[in-house]
């Protein structure tokens, strides 16, 4: 079926005139309009890219499934470059063009609330202070260090504006300094696959040492002699972190000995440093299991000792101190987790003495144990929440926070042998703020708070939350901010986010880009749906495997509840998501067309089946304890019911702008792509359906702290332009 989208052309480029001839002078309107009505007639018979359909039979479960745009996965297939291209410049020519002027506005806008000459709080370690560092027009960070706190013999230990100005892409995952001081091992990705190279680089004398590490996930920890390193390991087509290695200076990286393999597909391991610095941790963790060894650290080549072999549905984590182990687990059926402890020298799970027990309304997420208090990260009816603890006599208390919806947890704090307690905290109206609180007298200091360029003011925002009712009856959190002048009565256009996937919470906090919505008028609302944790584990267990559609319902009757209460209009409401949130938009496309006027679909898994049936595409086997294995029937109908690319029909959809990256490690760039394809092939409608694959990124987009805006004032002009 063609589709003419002639009538759409001219609405948009209407809609550009009208912004040029607002910004320009008089005296060079007459010339740009013969300019722009020229433009009219040259795109009046634009059409969308045409894919070519090549059926593919996949057969399983005796059901058998046709995949007429299965080719579009060869990467190496010049047609599969050819057809991004051109959806490419589709999307330029009916989104970028057409707004190019407000695209560079919104940027520009965007660039200017950021403090470019900036730094971070500087923390001390091992006899040194680290800062983190931006330059005025630099995309990378540089790291420092310094013997002294007023940084006045600062020290440059890596430069990534120097590192990164001859890459497209460029990424730094962090350092770790040697015991002595004297080197740090860093990792860099340079194409966005996230497999990181690993270099070691002597601090005397600032060379860089040959020892090359490749396809490491970027962690890595150094033992006590200041000669060893651990590192993880990924496989370089699964992307699955299979191997820990130990690398001694000097020699040949390729001759490292392997420490350890996991051969469990489900499973990814991983290696650190406990806080206290005593051991060498690897970790290996699938879904719903763990399982770590332990090596004190100046015993580099000894042997790692299991601490609790892995037991199916077992999860924990774990701490050291002094001469004891604190855990984090869900043992005996604790679904919002408890802290047990142990001696370090009997550490199976028999040994585990209960610290602080599992409450049903109240979800652990996090401790971190200092020299003579214990700081517990909760989540209680939603919200954050920080409890102090003293280990011995169990007195307790919690941080005042009194906005209505925010986010609040424990950063930077490296060192045992302290009473002061770093924490950072937001909300939809409060900059990012990192407060220093004294646990012994309750004072606290604001170290810093992030600086808002321009006139901008929190009191100018309010915001608060509501709770929407599911279908089947259960109250979901709705975190909502808008300007002070906006009107709460139907009229107001409104961006509705969610993510809703591996019980990762999408908190409330602040951000400067989402300004420029709310200056305009819209509303911001983040629906806090399940398949998160924000109310708990068992909102995460609700909304998985056979019970994921929970997750796609809540996202639709909040979109209702919204559209009921007032807060916006169908025709003005938009919804938001990526990755696994991509999935959702996928979803909620096909369900519920109506209730949208846009949707941003952001690097989208939403061809659910045809990934998890194939074992070697990266990060699939890890993930059948959240989406289920496919092989098994009754996970493979459930899947198929929700599957946006399996259940595309000949329906209205609503204005569409999906992204992608060519090189993305975790969603493959032709889900995106074919989904698109087969919308195009089976849309009833007229609307935009636009394609944008960044060629030279991946997962996360464009690299550096300036370049990704230009992503974002893409989607706001999306929606802006759909508003006129």
């Amino acid at each position: 079926m063609k589709i003419n989208y002639t009538s759409k052309v001219k609405l948009y480029l209407t809609f550009y005139n009208s912004l040029f001839l607002i910004n320009c002078n008089s005296e060079s309107q007459e010339n740009n309009s013969s300019k722009n009505n020229d433009s009219i007639v040259s795109m009046k018979n634009i059409t969308a890219p045409s894919c070519e359909k090549i059926p593919h039979e996949m057969t399983i479960h005796n059901h058998t499934r046709v995949d007429n745009y299965f080719w579009l996965n060869d990467r190496e297939n010049p047609k599969t470059i050819d057809y991004l291209n051109a959806e490419n410049d589709y999307t330029n020519v009916l989104l970028n063009e057409p707004t190019k002027k407000l695209q560079k506005d919104l940027f520009d806008e965007l660039k200017a609330r950021i403090k470019e000459d900036d730094q971070s709080v500087p923390y001390f370690k091992n006899g040194y202070y680290y800062q983190t560092k931006y330059e005025e027009g630099g995309e990378y960070p540089i790291y420092t260090r310094a013997t002294k706190s007023d940084f006045s013999d600062v020290e440059i230990i890596l430069d990534g504006n120097e590192m990164g100005k001859d890459f497209e892409y460029f990424d730094i995952s962090g350092f770790e300094i040697s015991p002595d001081n004297k080197l740090m091992a860093f990792a860099t990705d340079t194409v966005s696959r996230r497999l990181y190279n690993i270099q070691i680089k002597d601090l005397t004398t600032g060379t860089i040492l040959s020892d090359f590490i490749p396809n490491s996930d970027g962690g890595f920890a150094w033992a006590e002699d200041n000669q060893t390193l651990f590192y993880s390991q990924q496989d370089p087509e699964t992307l699955r972190s299979d191997q820990i290695k130990k690398h001694t200076l000097g020699k040949n990286t390729s001759d490292d000995e392997s420490i350890f393999f996991e051969k469990d597909e489900t499973y990814n391991c991983y290696v650190y440093k406990s806080k206290s610095d005593k051991y060498i941790i690897i970790g290996s963790s699938s879904t719903l299991t763990d399982e770590y060894q332990i090596l004190e650290s100046n015993k580099p080549n000894g042997t790692f000792k299991v601490f609790q072999k892995r037991t199916k549905g077992l999860e924990y984590s774990i701490s050291h101190y002094k001469d004891q182990f604190y855990i984090l687990t869900n043992k005996d059926n604790a679904t919002n987790f408890q802290v047990m402890q142990c001696s370090e020298t009997t550490t199976d799970v028999k040994n585990w003495k209960p610290f602080i027990p599992h409450r049903a309304a109240t979800l652990i997420e996090n401790f971190s144990i200092f020299e003579n208090h214990l700081v517990i990260s909760e989540r209680t009816n939603g919200l954050s929440q920080i409890r102090i603890i003293n280990p011995k006599t169990k007195a307790d208390y919690y941080l005042p926070f009194n906005d209505e919806t925010y986010v609040a947890y424990v950063s930077g704090n490296p060192n045992f042998e302290t009473n002061k307690l770093r924490y950072w905290y937001s909300s939809l109206t409060t900059p990012g703020t990192t407060f220093e609180f004294d646990m012994n007298t309750q004072e606290q200091t604001i170290l810093k708070q992030q600086e808002v360029q321009g006139s901008f003011k929190s009191e100018d925002y309010i915001s608060k939350r509501v709770f929407a009712t599911a279908r089947d009856g259960v109250q979901v959190p709705i975190s909502i901010v808008y300007h002070k002048n906006t009107l709460l009565n139907g009229s107001a256009p409104l961006l509705q986010y969610a993510y809703g996937s591996y019980g990762s919470s999408s908190d409330p906090y602040f951000s400067s880009s989402r300004l420029s919505l709310l200056d305009r008028g819209f509303i911001f609302a983040i629906t806090h749906i399940r398949g998160g944790e924000e109310m708990g584990r068992q909102w995460y267990e609700d909304g998985k495997l056979l019970k994921k559609w929970n997750t796609f319902y809540d996202f639709i009757d909040c979109s209702k509840f919204l559209i009921e209460n007032k807060y916006t209009h169908s025709e003005k409401l938009f919804a938001m998501g990526g990755s696994a949130g991509g999935l959702l938009m996928g979803v909620i496309v096909n369900e519920n067309p109506e209730l949208y006027k846009g949707v941003i679909a952001a690097v989208p898994f939403v061809d659910v089946m045809t990934t998890m049936l194939d074992a070697s595409i990266p990060l699939t086997t890890g993930e059948y304890d959240e989406w289920g294995n496919p092989n098994e029937k009754e996970y493979y109908d459930y899947m198929l019911s929700y599957s946006p690319y399996d259940q595309v029909k000949a329906q209205n959809y609503p204005n569409m702008l999906v992204t992608t990256g060519l090189h993305d490690s975790q969603v493959q760039y032709w889900e995106p792509a074919k989904w698109v394809a087969k919308l195009r092939e089976l849309k009833t409608d007229d609307n935009l359906l636009l394609l944008h694959t960044n060629m030279s990124a991946g997962h996360g987009g464009a690299s550096g702290r300036f370049e990704y805006l230009k992503e974002v004032a893409m989607e706001y002009a999306f929606m802006l332009m759909l508003l006129d």
